[in-house]
Parts: C-alpha cells; structure tokens; sequence
C-alpha cells in the first residue's frame, strides 16, 4: 500500500461523527496584559511564533505531515475592527490556501482576547457583536463546516476575571460569572448565527479537570472546584448544573432570566465535546487553596466523567508536552487513552496535538513578554520537525486510515 492510500480520508458534514480525524492548531491567543510599564500591552501568538511571515510554509507542513483538520482562526481583534466592520485581507489569503491544499480548518473565532473597542469580557455587548461577526464569517467562507466560536470559555473567564491574568485583570467570583455568562452566550449566539447561513458542527474546545483533596480538610473545597469545571458546558448545552452551582451563579450576579436562557436555547444537536488535556488538569488541592499537579485518571478517566455527564461525540482538542519533559511519551500516553476509549464505545472521533509549532511564554501563561519559547510543537519555530512531529506522523500514518473508515474492529 503506497503512503498516500494509507493517509487518513477526509472528513466531511455528513461522515464527521462516524468517522475519526487527527489535527493540530496554530496558536492564536491574542488577550491583554498589562507590561513592565504598567501599560496594556496586546500578546499576539501569531506574531511571536513567526504565522504571520510563514502561514504558507506552516499550512505546507500541516499537509505533509498527513493531517486534513487543522485548528485554526484569523486573530480576532484585527479582523472586527469596529461594529459591522471587517478586515478580511489575512483570513482571505489563508482560508483560500487551506482550501486549495485540501485541509478542512475547525475555525477558532475568538481565542482569549477582544477587539480594543470591545474592551473586554465585562462587556455585555460582546455576544451581539461577536454573533454579527460569526455570521459575517461565515457568509464569507461558505466552505468552512467546522467552528469553535469561543475557545475555551471556562480558561477565558477565570484568566480573565477571577485570577487577573488578562483582559480585565479582575479577581473576583462575581466578575468571574460576569464573563462565563458573556463567553457562553456569545458561542451561543455565533452558533446560532453560522447555523442560520449553513449546516455546521460546532467543536467547542475546553478544557478538562479534576481535582484531588490532599487531606480532609480540602475536601469541601475541592468538591466546589470539581463542581465549577462543569459550568461553561453546563450552559453551552442545558446541562441544569447542581443546586450549589445554581446558588453559586445567582449569589454572584446571574438573573434567573439569564439562566432560563442558557437552559432553553440548545445547540446540542450540532455539537462535539471539544476535550483538552494538560499536565495541569488534574490537581491535588491542599487546605490553603494551593495546588500542585498530578496525574491519577488520565484522560481516560476524565473523559469518561464529562461523557458521562453530556454524551455527546468527542473530540480530544488539545495536548503538548516540552521537548525537554519527553514530550514523544506524552504523546504515547495520551493516544494511548484514546485508543482506549474507542475500544470501550466511546464516540471519540478525533485527536489534536497543540499546537503546530512551539509557543512562547506559556510557561507563564503569558503574563509577560520575555521571549521563552516553550518546546511543544510539532515542528520548532524555525520550522524542524521534533521528535514528538516525527511520532505523531508515524501514529498518523499508520492508524489514520483504519480508524477513518472503520476498517479496525477492536
């Protein structure tokens, strides 16, 4: 069998959900923080990781390497540069690329940052705006059939508005819910906008976590942080959360009627369960609030948690490792997981390793502008294929196929 008859098939509408597809993503984080001199200061991952001078040569790798998904978005802010106003000169340019060389984008609208004007995710008019841009988005691209409207909704709010990272740079529960509640409805609203012009599915990325009581004194408020982790995908698809969450949102600003909202306007149907997974998902909780990471279920065990909760088809959306942390046997572990939740029934229907090439300054979740460049590509940003590039083309090509079309029978 030659390489290319063993490459994995196409995704499309109509076979997505019956059928499997590996991805990667070009990093398009682009929040607000505040610099040396105490001033905001936009940080552009594309512009740090070089996309913007080698967008061709990185859609190229992507290609050569097998894969037919790719995450990816146009930087939001220089795209909707003011209310009905777009600069589309980027995005046209990539997205007529992606199509000529055959790569089916998950578009990726809106990643952790606002356009100036919109200011940031306090504003209660960012889901009518966005909504306009979704459905302005895709009337222009009538070939794209796969979104993530808002990434990652529940990383947003709490880097937002509850640990004064970005954007707002607050750190309080009701600024917190202030921003959950604006993330989910503006998903919501694009959703509905996009499936308005054309029959789509929505892979909506979050991330995923569980935590561990260190000692019985942690124990109550671990269970509210495993409570918590529920609560973006609880509203993005009328999920009732439990009782102490409902209590949770109303003591700290959500309306009754906002509520009835998010519990009666549905995209269920059109949806897959977009998982992330991180060294930093799973944490012991000590009794001073503080953490530290371990890894006891795996993604394995927390993947079954959040199926059983919203069954709905999965995708695993997101995972790295740092080149110097053997990054190749992370990889190994989490295919590893997948490979065991498809031979238990679960509709996992897809893998992402995140992101294409290296990022920088996610080791301080991008706080400050120091120019580390954290080694958790694929490919490092001269564009050399690592280690982890070099295994993940190997699982692609030797599983992609068989699991696309389900020729494999476990």
């Amino acid at each position: 069998m030659s390489s290319t008859s063993r490459l994995p098939a196409h995704p499309n509408p109509d076979n997505l959900t019956r059928s499997f597809s590996f991805s990667t993503g070009i990093e398009n984080s682009a929040p607000i923080v505040t610099g040396h001199d105490g001033k905001p200061r936009r940080v552009d991952e594309m512009a740090a990781c070089g996309h913007y001078q080698r967008w061709r040569e990185d859609f190229r790798l992507v290609h050569d390497m097998g894969l037919r998904c790719l995450r990816f978005g146009p930087p939001y802010y220089r795209t909707h540069v003011a209310p009905g106003q777009y600069d589309w000169s980027f995005a046209d340019e990539a997205f007529a690329e992606l199509s000529r060389l055959g790569i089916e984008p998950i578009a990726d609208l809106c990643h952790f940052g606002l356009p100036d004007w919109l200011g940031n995710f306090q504003n209660p008019d960012f889901p009518r705006y966005f909504a306009e841009y979704a459905e302005a988005f895709a009337r222009r691209y009538p070939w794209v059939w796969m979104y993530t409207p808002v990434n990652e909704m529940l990383i947003t709010a709490e880097y937002s508005a509850l640990f004064g990272y970005w954007n707002e740079q607050l750190r309080d529960h009701r600024a917190f819910v202030t921003a959950l509640s604006n993330c989910v409805e503006a998903n919501i609203r694009a959703s509905e906008a996009i499936r308005a012009v054309r029959t789509v599915w929505f892979v909506q990325s979050e991330s995923t976590r569980y935590y561990h009581p260190h000692d019985p004194t942690a124990v109550e408020r671990t269970a509210h942080l495993n409570e918590r982790r529920f609560l973006s995908l609880d509203l993005n698809y009328s999920h009732p959360p439990s009782a102490v969450m409902l209590r949770y949102l109303v003591e700290n600003g959500l309306s009754l009627d906002k509520f009835d909202y998010f519990m009666n306007r549905t995209i269920r149907p059109w949806c897959v369960m977009g998982t992330d997974y991180y060294e930093t998902s799973e944490m012991a909780v000590f009794a001073d609030g503080s953490t530290r990471r371990v890894n006891v279920l795996g993604y394995y065990g927390l993947t079954r948690q959040y199926y059983s909760r919203f069954r709905l088809p999965i995708m695993h959306t997101e995972t790295n490792h740092f080149q110097l942390l053997n990054a190749a046997h992370w990889l190994e572990r989490q295919w590893g997981n997948v490979l065991r939740l498809r031979q238990e029934g679960f509709p996992i229907i897809g893998f992402t390793w995140y992101s294409l090439t290296d990022q920088v300054d996610w080791d301080m979740d991008l706080r400050e502008q120091l120019g580390h460049v954290n080694s958790c590509g694929l490919f490092d940003l001269e564009r050399r294929i690592r280690k982890v590039g070099v295994e993940y083309r190997r699982i692609i090509r030797d599983w992609g196929r068989a699991l696309a079309e389900r020729e494999l029978r476990f």
